[in-house]
This record gives C-alpha cells, sequence and structure tokens, in this order.
C-alpha cells in the first residue's frame, strides 16, 4: 500500500515543475479516470433507484402493499405546513417549494453581485493578467483534466 501511495506522491508532487506533454497526461488520465468511475457509479446508482422504484410499483400491482396516496400526500401537506408556520408563508406544498427555490436563487443572485469585485480579482489572478488571459500551467493541467473527464463519461 505505500507503494502506491508514494506512485502518487511522485506522479502529483507539483505538476508545474513538468512539462507541458506530462501535465497533459497526467490531467488527460485522472479526467478520464473520474469521468470513467463517475460514470460507472451513476449507473450503478440509476439502476438501483429506478429499480427500487419498478419493484415498489410490482408489488404494488400484485397487492403485496396498497399506497394510500391520499394520506401520503395529507402527511407531506401537514409536514410542509408545521416548516412554513414556523416561516409564515403559503400552505400548499408546491407553492411552498416554489418560494424556497426563488429565494434560494435570489440569494445566490445577490450573492453574486455582491461580490462582483472579488470574483473579477479572482478570475483576473486565475487567467494570469488583468489585460487578458495568458496561458499557464494551471490552464493546461484544467484543460487536459475536463477533455480526460469527457473522455471517461463517453467511455463510461
Amino acid at each position: 500500500m505505500t507503494n502506491y501511495s508514494e506512485f502518487f506522491k511522485k506522479v502529483f508532487s507539483d505538476i508545474g515543475q513538468r512539462s507541458a506533454y506530462s501535465q497533459m497526461l497526467i490531467g488527460v488520465s485522472s479526467g478520464w479516470a473520474t469521468g470513467f468511475t463517475t460514470m460507472k457509479i451513476g449507473k450503478f446508482a440509476a439502476f438501483a433507484v429506478g429499480g427500487s422504484i419498478i419493484l415498489l410499483e410490482i408489488a404494488h400491482q400484485e397487492g403485496l402493499i396498497k399506497i394510500n396516496w391520499s394520506k401520503l400526500d395529507k402527511s407531506v401537506d401537514k409536514l410542509a405546513d408545521k416548516v412554513e408556520s414556523s416561516l409564515g408563508r403559503e400552505k400548499n406544498w408546491k407553492d411552498k417549494t416554489e418560494r424556497y427555490v426563488d429565494n434560494q436563487l435570489d440569494r445566490a443572485e445577490s450573492l453574486l453581485t455582491k461580490n462582483g469585485k472579488k470574483v473579477a480579482k479572482w478570475y483576473s489572478k486565475l487567467i494570469g493578467d488583468e489585460d487578458g488571459p495568458k496561458v499557464n500551467d494551471l490552464h493546461i493541467f484544467l484543460a487536459s483534466f475536463f477533455g480526460g473527464v469527457a473522455l471517461g463519461i463517453a467511455t463510461g
């Protein structure tokens, strides 16, 4: 096990000191591995969730379980009413969900506009200059990493 950790420390230690080809190779290979495993895990999760929904529906069709949808809807509405009564908002859970999403979007928008100067400074620091982009080691690695992720997703 220490051999693997030593190998990864050697490969990923200070990637910026390596040549552009090495950075691209490391970026593409690590990106491909990330994309490939993400697709495999995503497929498994989708299969598990979809399979369980199908099994529940088959069990419901066969009469093994009975789902009382009106009771379920009432209990969801009750829970939503308790939450909303503490916040003082609408009664319908669909309206509550819409209100919550709207509030979160407004909050995100205000944070983005408030921190616009910080973002501009961060971006100019990332690209290397306020006058325009300059390619640096990070750009080479990130471009090859995301290209590798795309390849991993395509082959996954």
